[in-house]
C-alpha cells in the first residue's frame, strides 16, 4: 500500500483520550497564549502548502451553554508576530503587498453571533485585516476540559475555516508560466485554543 493510500489518523487516534472534567463550561475565559496556536496555510506555486502562525495575540471569551447566543469572543493579533519559518517571506507579508503592518499593526475579530447545536460552536464575527472588515464564521469543537496542576480550569477548542484573502485587500500575486498563480487566493485559518477560566 502506497503512502497516499494510508488512512489519515484522527486526533483521537493520534493523541491520548481527552479529559472532560467540567460538566458546564459556562463562564468567562482568557486565552492561554502559550498553549494556543493561531495558524494559517496557503498553497505556493500550486504544488505545496506553506504554513505559518501568529506568535503574539490576546483574546477573551464569554461562554453561555444555556443561552449560546449570549456568548462572545474577542481576539486581537499583532500582525508583526507572523512566523512562517522564513524571515524574508515574513518581511514581505508585513509590507504593503500584504498586511501593510506599519499602517495596520493589528488583526482583530469580534463575534457578532454564536450558535451551538450540541456538538459544534459556530462563531460568526467581524474579521478586520488591513482596514477591511468582513464577516467570517468559524466552527469549533470542544477538545476537552481539565483542572491543571496550578488550579486553573481549562477548556480546549479546535476550529478551522477558509477565506479569500483578496476580500481583505491582500491581493499580491504573480502568474506562473505553466498556468495558475504563485500564491493561492484561498487561505485556511486554523485555531488550536486553550482558554483558562477567570477566577
Amino acid at each position: 500500500m502506497g503512502i497516499f493510500s494510508r488512512k489519515t489518523e484522527t486526533a483521537a487516534e493520534t493523541f491520548d483520550a481527552p479529559t472532560q472534567v467540567v460538566d458546564d463550561i459556562s463562564g468567562d475565559y482568557t486565552l492561554d497564549t502559550s498553549h494556543t496556536r493561531l495558524g494559517f496555510s496557503a498553497r505556493h506555486a500550486m504544488v505545496t502548502t506553506v504554513r505559518g502562525a501568529f506568535k503574539q495575540f490576546e483574546g477573551t471569551a464569554h461562554i453561555d451553554t444555556a443561552t449560546p447566543a449570549n456568548s462572545k469572543v474577542s481576539l486581537k493579533i499583532d500582525s508583526a508576530s507572523i512566523d512562517t519559518g522564513n524571515a524574508d517571506r515574513d518581511g514581505h507579508l508585513l509590507s504593503g503587498d500584504f498586511f501593510e503592518n506599519a499602517a495596520h499593526p493589528y488583526i482583530t475579530f469580534e463575534s457578532t453571533a454564536v450558535e451551538f447545536d450540541g456538538e459544534t460552536w459556530n462563531i460568526t464575527g467581524d474579521l478586520s485585516i488591513k482596514g477591511v472588515t468582513k464577516p467570517v464564521t468559524v466552527p469549533f469543537e470542544v477538545t476537552g476540559s481539565a483542572q491543571d496542576p496550578f488550579g486553573n480550569t481549562r477548556v480546549g477548542f479546535e476550529g478551522a475555516t477558509s477565506i479569500n484573502r483578496s476580500d481583505w485587500g491582500l491581493t499580491f500575486n504573480a502568474a506562473l508560466e505553466t498556468g495558475g498563480v504563485l500564491i493561492s487566493e484561498k487561505i485556511k485559518l486554523e485555531f488550536d485554543v486553550s482558554a483558562i477560566k477567570n477566577v
